[in-house]
């Protein structure tokens, strides 16, 4: 992730969600272990399958970590380039109107000339070094006419204006320069990363690919066992706050709160109208592929994909992963609403849109494609949080 990523000591626990204590690459890998059968080196040092299970998908992390970076020096960048351009736009207009002003007081000085009178006074301005070196002939100064000294006047202050934009634009081109040789680094980055990844899978033989693929049918069929659990959990609390809702209506006292909720108010009808607009525009998505630092409409990353489907819905969400995670109210997963963004891993580097029952859209990582899936789909240790964007 960029360096300026905020800080979040491991073990806390944000708005009811347990901040994960270890990576999930390494719970993983812990609970692949337990599969003896797996789980034991090769002779010949060569690593075993869930040490190469954990090595790509801590590739694939730090690859997405690297790209969020990438993602916040492109939008950086963009907006300095910007400025650069803007700059020397003014800088050119500024330089054209110190011609006019350097024309008009050569104009008096030729003037001057012809008639023999005063010739020096603006010529003398014309070869000083500076404005102020002309300024200190206190002399020449008396001898001018008033329309000399506007001239000169205007001419002072357009050099002064000029030489003062040209500062800032030499600046400005300076620390764009810097952010692109960022930028080169952060995509060299990424590249080596998922570079190192493809070499570790092709390095497997036949057999270990099939058995890597059972172990990953085991994973989703774990996560779609939890995300159920959830649908059921969200169910019953909908339906505890409908039965709430209607004895509040009735008058009929409530039975109370269940011990230990923390449950909060379901979103309003003005959210879920919006989060219509972006559950919509994000499965119609579906099947494109992940790029990493995409933003559509061909081929996404995570943030790509949770920014684009929210601005479908009139809603505009920073670039990054650990900027969104900030653009909004954060909830409960047990109170998760479709719309909301899931936040995973300590350091904050992936994101998908909850569509209910447990289950998100999101672009996962390399090589895979933008679909559904459990929101548990790394394990429950690795949600972070969930935040409603509006």
């Amino acid at each position: 992730m960029a360096s300026h990523r905020k800080s979040r000591p491991s073990g806390t626990r944000v708005a009811g969600i347990r901040t994960p204590a270890l990576a999930t690459a390494a719970l993983t890998s812990v609970a692949l272990l337990s599969q003896s059968a797996n789980a034991a080196p090769e002779a010949d040092g060569k690593p075993s399958l869930e040490e190469v299970e954990k090595k790509v998908d801590d590739l694939y992390r730090q690859a997405e970590s690297a790209t969020d970076k990438y993602n916040a020096g492109k939008e950086k960048t963009a907006k300095q380039r910007k400025r650069v351009d803007t700059l020397l736009d003014d800088v050119a207009q500024r330089t054209e109107k110190l011609n006019e002003a350097r024309e008009k007081l050569g104009s008096f000085a030729a003037a001057q000339y012809r008639t023999g009178t005063a010739a020096p006074d603006t010529a003398t301005f014309l070869l000083a070094e500076t404005p102020q070196d002309y300024f200190d002939q206190s002399q020449l100064m008396d001898r001018m006419t008033g329309r000399q000294k506007v001239a000169v006047d205007d001419y002072v202050t357009q050099q002064s204006a000029t030489m003062k934009k040209r500062q800032e634009a030499t600046e400005s081109l300076r620390t764009l320069t810097e952010s692109q040789s960022d930028l080169k680094t952060a995509k060299a980055t990424v590249q080596r990363k998922l570079a190192d990844a493809r070499d570790l899978l092709s390095r497997l033989t036949a057999e270990e690919k099939t058995r890597l693929a059972a172990i990953e049918k085991e994973k989703r069929e774990e996560a779609a066992r939890k995300a159920a659990e959830l649908a059921r959990e969200q169910a019953a609390q909908e339906k505890a706050r409908q039965e709430a809702a209607r004895r509040q209506e009735s008058g009929t006292p409530s039975p109370g709160t269940a011990s230990g909720s923390t449950s909060t108010a379901p979103a309003d009808s003005s959210y879920a109208t919006k989060a219509d607009k972006a559950l919509a525009f994000a499965r119609a998505q579906i099947g494109k592929p992940y790029v990493w630092g995409a933003v559509g409409p061909g081929s996404y990353d995570c943030s790509g994909l949770t920014q684009a489907a929210w601005k479908a819905a009139g809603v505009t969400l920073p670039r990054t992963t650990y900027d969104q995670v900030d653009a909004g109210t954060t909830v409960s997963l047990a109170d998760a609403q479709p719309g909301d963004l899931v936040f995973f891993y300590d350091d904050i580097t992936h994101v998908g849109i909850y569509i209910g029952n447990g289950m998100m859209i999101h672009a996962p990582k390399p090589g895979t494609y933008v679909r559904e899936e459990s929101v548990y789909y790394d394990g429950e240790s690795a949600i972070h949080s969930v935040v409603r964007p509006a």
